[in-house]
């Protein structure tokens, strides 16, 4: 078996197991969202973090990184062990297509895994749900956990994102507003909205511009000035 792994949140810039190869790129009808909650890692039980999920929305976008696992059963199982260890608060795995800049029409990858959460507080004890953007601020400045404090999990999605040059406006907004519960002035601009999968521009067919001489009359008046 060799499997492709979609990460969204801390994978995008931790992924933490040994991979194969790795490819930047989107899958459709998907957004990120803070709408669950972690209870062993920057949060406990008493005071859980958000973190990120996916919430199903047609025509949305969502970018991140798509992990190869491939070298034989062990080293597969040892990934997909860790995953699940690290995952535990997503309660389903979803297979999903994944799509690159290069061909927005086309998956370059099919049957990708990604772990998702069912949106149902009733049978998932880790779904927080959506919350007012000043009241899940409040929440990522002031929950810790043993892998550190949520505030900092926001900032790196926020830089991560950045780094492979496709921010997300919802998470630059959320990371503000952190901010400003944490009394820290300086805040990123929101970026230019995603674009959707049928606006994102293939190859330029623009020709390279080309720069003619001038007439020697002309040249001449601009040599002496």
């Amino acid at each position: 078996m060799v499997f492709w792994i979609f990460g969204y949140g801390s994978l995008v810039w931790n992924p933490g197991f040994e991979y194969d190869e790795k490819l930047i790129g989107y899958i459709k009808d998907y957004r990120r969202v803070f709408d669950l909650a972690c209870i062993d890692h920057r949060g406990t039980p008493e005071k859980p973090a958000r973190t990120c999920t996916l919430d199903e929305s047609k025509g949305s976008i969502c970018w991140g990184a798509a992990y190869c696992v491939r070298g034989g059963p062990e080293k597969e199982k040892e990934a997909m062990e860790y995953l699940e260890r690290r995952e535990c608060e997503y309660d389903s795995k979803t297979l999903v297509d994944f799509f690159t800049e290069e061909d927005s029409l086309h998956p370059a990858l099919t049957e990708v895994i990604v772990f998702t959460s069912t949106p149902d507080k009733v049978n998932n004890k880790y779904y927080l749900g959506p919350a007012p953007l000043e009241e899940m601020a409040r929440q990522i400045a002031t929950a810790s956990g043993p892998c550190g404090n949520n505030q900092e999990y926001i900032f790196k999605m926020e830089k991560a994102l950045h780094d492979i040059s496709h921010e997300d406006d919802y998470i630059i907004e959320l990371a503000n507003e952190v901010r400003k519960v944490l009394g820290i002035t300086e805040s990123v601009p929101k970026e230019k909205k995603l674009l959707s999968p049928s606006q994102i521009p293939l190859k330029s067919h623009i020709s390279p511009v080309k720069i003619l001489p001038l007439p020697e009359a002309i040249a001449a008046v601009a040599a002496d000035s």
